[in-house]
């Protein structure tokens, strides 16, 4: 568990507090860190440039609703690239990666302010290649997290609503596998091994 703690701490998982409505880019998919990956977008969403950053190990992509679609649902979504190698640690599989993200020290890390009290796992199951998890934020609120490999990096996967319009957990879960499937759509013929879901994930939580 100490070694995915290692890796999951380094990446940057804390969900932005907002999306500027300026500097969206309406590209289906976006290349990160010198073109080592894409990142794909899901229809309906743009990414906000400004909001968004990029170091030289890793990458956070902010994205919100399209000015001109409004059949898709107000949402903020954030992705994360780790460094290189990084996407390892999903080989734990499952039932360690639900050990983890259910402890104190995994809820901490998922947390925005790193105050493991302030997060409770309500569900963390495999789904093909990547893990799911449905948290309940004391600040946030209810949202989904998926963690995934992708080119050898680990990515992690967000989708919350905003104050004024809060997303459904069913609709924030849709969206999330729109998602993902973007991701992989953008980054064909990497990672593709199944986690498995773990034995049992009882949720955690203060």
């Amino acid at each position: 568990m100490s070694s995915i703690f290692r890796v999951i701490a380094c990446l940057p998982l804390v969900l932005a507090a907002c999306v500027g409505g300026t500097g969206f880019t309406s590209s289906r998919a976006a290349p990160v860190l010198g073109g080592a990956m894409q990142v794909g977008v899901p229809p309906g969403y743009c990414i906000d440039g400004k909001a968004s950053r990029e170091t030289r190990n890793g990458a956070v992509i902010l994205m919100g609703r399209c000015t001109d679609a409004m059949k898709a649902k107000p949402a903020l979504i954030s992705v994360s690239v780790g460094q290189a190698g990084s996407g390892g640690v999903m080989t734990a599989g499952g039932p360690a990666l639900a050990a983890f993200f259910t402890s104190a020290q995994g809820r901490a890390t998922l947390s925005r302010d790193g105050r493991a009290k302030d997060i409770k796992v309500l569900e963390a199951l495999g789904s093909g290649d990547a893990f799911l998890l449905h948290l309940q934020d004391r600040t946030v609120g209810e949202y989904w997290r998926a963690v995934v490999s992708i080119k050898g990096r680990l990515v992690t996967i967000s989708t919350t609503g905003t104050a004024e319009v809060p997303l459904p957990p069913k609709d924030g879960r849709a969206l999330l596998e729109t998602t993902l499937k973007a991701l992989r759509s953008a980054n064909v013929g990497t990672d593709t091994a199944a986690v498995a879901a773990p034995a049992s994930a009882p949720p955690g939580g203060a």
